[in-house]
C-alpha cells in the first residue's frame, strides 16, 4: 500500500505541476512555459512507463507520448531562434519568432491539451482499484532491464546517437522517479546528466545543420554549425565512455 500511495502522491505532484505549465503557454512572453511542460510529461512518462500493464497506464502513456511529439519542433524552433539571436541576425530572428507565435497559437488550441488535464486526473482512482499484485517486483525488473539496455547500447559503438539520447534521458528520469530502487550509484546519476547534455549540445546542431541545408537565409552559420556538430560529437563521445565505466565498475 506504501508503495501504491507514495506512486499517486507523485503523479498528484507532477499532474499539478503540469497543469501551471500548460496554462503558462497562453503567456507569450513565458519563453519557459513549454520547456517546463515537456520536463513534466517526460516525468509522467517516467512514473506510468514501468506501471504498464495495469488499467489506464498505456492510455495515458502514449497521450503523453503524443503530447510531447506535437511540442517538439516547436521546442526545436524556440531554440533555434535562441541561437540565431546570440549571433544578433535579427531578420532571420523575427522571422521565426512569427512562425512561433503561429505554431504556439496552434498548440494552445489543439484538443490533446484540452483532454490530457482530464485523462490525467482520473488515473490514481482506477489504479487504487486494480489488483497491484507483484508491482514493486515487475516495477523493478523493467527499469533494472532499462539499465542493462543501456549497458549494451554504450558498448555498441554502432549505435545511433540519437536513439541513444533518448535512452539516456529515460534511464536518468527513471532513477530520479523511483529512487528507492537506487538503480545506478551518485557517480552514474552524475554521468548520465552530462551525457545527456553533451547528446543535446550535438542534436541541436545536428538539427540546425539539417535546416539550414533547406533554408537559404540560414546559410551563413552552416559552416560554424558544421565544425561545432564534430566538436559537440566528440565531446559526446567522451561523456559515454565515461558513463559506461561508471556503470559497469
Amino acid at each position: 500500500m506504501a508503495f501504491t500511495e507514495s506512486i499517486i502522491a507523485q503523479f498528484r505532484t507532477l499532474e499539478n505541476a503540469l497543469s501551471q505549465a500548460l496554462s503558462r503557454l497562453q503567456d507569450p512572453t513565458d519563453t519557459e512555459a513549454l520547456h517546463d511542460v515537456r520536463i513534466n510529461l517526460r516525468r509522467i512518462r517516467s512514473l506510468l512507463r514501468p506501471l504498464r500493464g495495469m488499467p489506464g497506464v498505456a492510455q495515458r502513456d502514449n497521450a503523453a507520448a503524443s503530447l510531447g511529439k506535437l511540442t517538439t519542433p516547436i521546442r526545436d524552433l524556440e531554440v533555434l531562434i535562441a541561437e540565431l539571436a546570440r549571433h544578433q541576425l535579427e531578420w532571420q530572428t523575427n522571422v521565426r519568432k512569427t512562425e512561433l507565435q503561429s505554431r504556439n497559437l496552434a498548440l494552445t488550441s489543439h484538443p490533446l491539451l484540452f483532454r490530457f488535464p482530464k485523462l490525467l486526473h482520473g488515473w490514481p482512482k482506477s489504479f487504487r482499484r486494480a489488483k497491484r499484485r507483484h508491482a514493486k517486483r515487475r516495477v523493478a525488473h523493467r527499469l533494472s532491464r532499462q539499465v542493462k539496455q543501456l549497458r549494451l547500447a554504450l558498448a555498441d559503438t554502432h549505435y545511433d546517437r540519437h536513439r541513444l539520447r533518448l535512452l539516456i534521458k529515460r534511464v536518468r528520469y527513471a532513477a530520479d522517479t523511483y529512487p528507492q530502487f537506487a538503480l545506478i550509484t551518485p557517480e552514474s546519476a552524475a554521468c548520465l546528466k552530462t551525457a545527456q547534455s553533451a547528446l543535446g549540445d550535438w542534436h541541436d546542431r545536428f538539427v540546425w545543420c539539417r535546416q539550414a541545408e533547406n533554408q537559404q537565409d540560414l546559410w551563413p552559420l552552416l559552416p560554424e554549425w558544421q565544425k561545432a556538430q564534430e566538436t559537440t560529437l566528440e565531446r559526446a563521445e567522451t561523456a559515454l565512455l565515461l558513463l559506461l565505466r561508471t556503470l559497469n565498475a
